[in-house]
């Protein structure tokens, strides 16, 4: 049951579009996207990182959008009830497997959700990266559509420097061609 269930990943759209902005990218293609960038910038961690373990916790920790919806990075309503929403989901997802499967994947999820590991550091800074890449592929895609300030983008994604300070840097420069051109509300060329 859970092996056809996690298809449903599939059905999930995200607000951040593909590379080329003709659509939105859906929850599967994301954490699918996020595993092959983590075997790829594994060398850019700050601390030493069970670069399996990482990808393992990518492929899991947005199971939950099945039934939780996928929450935009700046919806502050949606934000309110994420937690508990993503929990419930957690309960009767992980709940579909077998109880050590359950148990070792749950603790996965668990992990990025709290932050609190090199690996989990590490997995959450490829989660919050990949958008700024693709955001920066699409000339501010969403961000701008919503006028989502380069600051709101900033404190968001400020993690990424903690877990991975080359990305981190290497984001600020994507975010200064998109100030440069405009795609920030207040930005120069506006």
């Amino acid at each position: 049951m859970f092996l056809l269930e996690i298809d449903g990943l599939k059905q999930i759209e995200r607000m951040t579009k593909i590379r080329d902005g003709a659509r939105r990218e859906n929850s599967a293609e994301h954490s699918w996207h996020l595993a092959l960038l983590a075997m790829v910038l594994v060398e850019h961690a700050a601390e030493p990182v069970d670069v399996a373990r990482v990808v393992a916790m990518l492929l899991v920790h947005d199971l939950v959008e099945i039934d939780a919806g996928d929450t935009f990075a700046y919806d502050d309503a949606g934000h309110a009830t994420k937690a508990e929403r993503e929990v419930h989901a957690a309960e009767r997802l992980y709940g579909l497997l077998p109880c050590d499967q359950a148990t070792t994947l749950r603790a996965l999820w668990d992990e990025f959700e709290r932050g609190d590991t090199a690996d989990a550091r590490f997995a959450l800074a490829i989660d919050r990266l990949q958008p700024v890449l693709l955001n920066h592929a699409n000339r501010g895609g969403p961000w701008h559509q919503h006028g989502i300030s380069r600051e709101r983008v900033e404190a968001r994604n400020s993690v990424i420097g903690d877990a991975a300070p080359a990305l981190w840097s290497a984001a600020l420069r994507r975010l200064d061609e998109l100030d440069a051109l405009g795609l920030f509300p207040g930005s120069p060329a506006v």
